[in-house]
């Protein structure tokens, strides 16, 4: 219609709620719950502000709750670091001391002296060319060497020329000091016909003793059977020979014939002394030979080892009186690994003298001969050894606690402290012999001590860290070391401590 005015434009209708639920099956039903749920926050709604009060409580309960973690935190850091004085001092404080015990035991207790020693042949003979060659000789020369160093001598065997002529090895204790021949007589005389005598060559009718026509003969055939003419001279009224030189006769002499008339003088074997050496015992050996062909035949020439091999110590003053003959002793080689047993043969009663050429005198040294059971190889010969040597032994197992766990009271008993349980138990001894650091005990009769049983040797007052331990530990054993390298020494040592046992 004309002239009409329009009017203001309706208002909106408010939005309206949510339609009728539709049926199932006509609308996704998470959708629709969507839907509600952006309705019911729209401002205005009748859940709107209901909803926002329970947020913001949430909210301020989750900090309060995280707000009372940090400040217990913080006040558990705290107290790990302030302390009061009573606390730090209970913290400081020491521990209570713990007790140390040991086991009683059952053993065979042993004290010994240890020292060193160097095997060596029962006697050694240099043999020199002095004398050999006689007035032949115009100059003392090396002409032949028939050993060598290491291997085993024969008696009769030729050693080395001199000259042209020999030096032989036989067997006697006398060493050579004199020409022998016809009317020679002595017991130097008998070692010769002895020795001949072992290598096959009888004196025939001559007395023990007594340089006769038989010796003579054996002689001569002990030089021919080795190639060599026997050294021949003059007898004269007196039955001294003059010795002239190989197989040749000595100048015109005195000698009276049977009508009173002279004589022609009759040639006789003669034995020089430079031509023979006299070993002890057998086995003998070249220790070493110095000698060489062409050289002046001067000095040694050759040394000889002979006899069954010994060993050769010393001890120092301090354990001498401990050291007796008869004691056992083991004798054993770091070098080559070898193990054997002796005795003591010997003990100087008077201190060695130093070497002229010593740098420095050290203290006294007394020498000591072992003398090994059975016989030592010869591979051992100059070896240095350590023996130890058995000054005292109880022979069989006895009880045996450290010396540390035996006390003297007041009453003059002797007493040890078995600790079991926590609970300590005196128990009345008798004392024997001490070595190696323990002592012999019986108990008393009422008393009880058997193996097994711990006994007090002392308190620790304040253990040690793990930390500390292993350092004492490791400085407990260099000084071990230490101390078992200084008793290595030349003059012996003593392993124990000398108890009333002492045998």
């Amino acid at each position: 219609m004309t002239g009409q005015v329009a009017g203001p434009a309706p208002e909106s209708a408010p939005e309206s709620a949510p339609g009728p639920v539709p049926e199932p099956g006509t609308e996704p039903v998470a959708d629709e719950r969507q839907r509600h749920r952006r309705w019911r926050e729209r401002p205005g709604s009748p859940g709107a502000g209901k909803r926002g009060g329970l947020g913001r409580r949430r909210r301020g309960l989750v900090l309060l709750v995280a707000g009372s973690v940090v400040l217990t935190g913080a006040g558990v850091t705290a107290a790990g670091f302030i302390k009061s004085p009573a606390q730090a001092a209970a913290d400081t404080r020491p521990p209570p001391p713990s007790v140390l015990t040991a086991t009683v035991q059952r053993k065979v207790l042993s004290e010994t002296v240890i020292t060193r020693g160097t095997v060596s042949a029962a006697q050694r003979v240099d043999v020199s060319g002095e004398g050999v060659g006689g007035r032949e000789a115009g100059r003392s020369v090396v002409t032949k060497v028939a050993v060598a160093e290491g291997r085993p001598l024969r008696m009769g065997q030729l050693l080395v020329e001199v000259s042209g002529r020999p030096v032989f090895v036989l067997k006697g204790a006398i060493p050579s000091y004199r020409d022998l021949g016809t009317g020679s007589t002595g017991e130097d005389v008998a070692q010769l016909q002895r020795a001949l005598a072992d290598l096959g060559y009888a004196s025939g009718s001559d007395r023990s003793g007594t340089f006769g026509t038989g010796t003579e003969r054996a002689v001569s055939r002990f030089y021919e059977a080795r190639g060599r003419a026997p050294v021949t001279g003059q007898t004269g009224q007196t039955g001294a020979t003059e010795a002239t030189g190989q197989g040749e006769q000595a100048g015109r002499g005195t000698a009276t014939g049977a009508n009173g008339g002279a004589a022609d003088p009759v040639p006789h074997v003669t034995v020089p002394m430079a031509e023979f050496t006299y070993v002890r015992a057998e086995p003998a050996y070249a220790e070493r030979v110095s000698a060489r062909v062409g050289d002046e035949a001067t000095g040694t020439l050759v040394s000889l080892a002979a006899g069954a091999l010994v060993v050769d110590g010393a001890v120092g003053p301090e354990v001498k009186g401990l050291v007796k003959p008869g004691q056992s002793v083991s004798i054993a080689s770091e070098a080559s690994g070898a193990h054997a047993t002796g005795t003591v043969e010997s003990v100087a009663d008077k201190p060695s003298v130093p070497a002229k050429d010593a740098a420095r005198p050290g203290p006294d040294t007394y020498a000591v001969k072992i003398r090994p059971r059975g016989r030592l190889s010869t591979d051992l010969t100059g070896a240095d050894v350590r023996l130890t040597i058995t000054a005292a032994s109880s022979g069989q197992a006895v009880l045996a606690v450290p010396v540390t766990a035996v006390s003297a009271g007041a009453d003059g008993r002797t007493t040890v402290t078995v600790w079991r349980g926590q609970r300590e138990r005196r128990v009345v001894v008798t004392t024997g012999m001490t070595a190696d650091g323990y002592v012999q005990v019986a108990p008393e009769a009422g008393s009880a001590l058997a193996v097994g049983d711990p006994v007090i040797v002392g308190v620790n007052e304040r253990p040690a860290a793990e930390g500390e331990r292993s350092t004492a530990e490791g400085e407990r054993s260099t000084a071990g070391e230490r101390s078992t390298a200084g008793e290595r020494s030349a003059a012996g040592e003593r392993s124990s401590v000398t108890g009333d046992g002492r045998s």
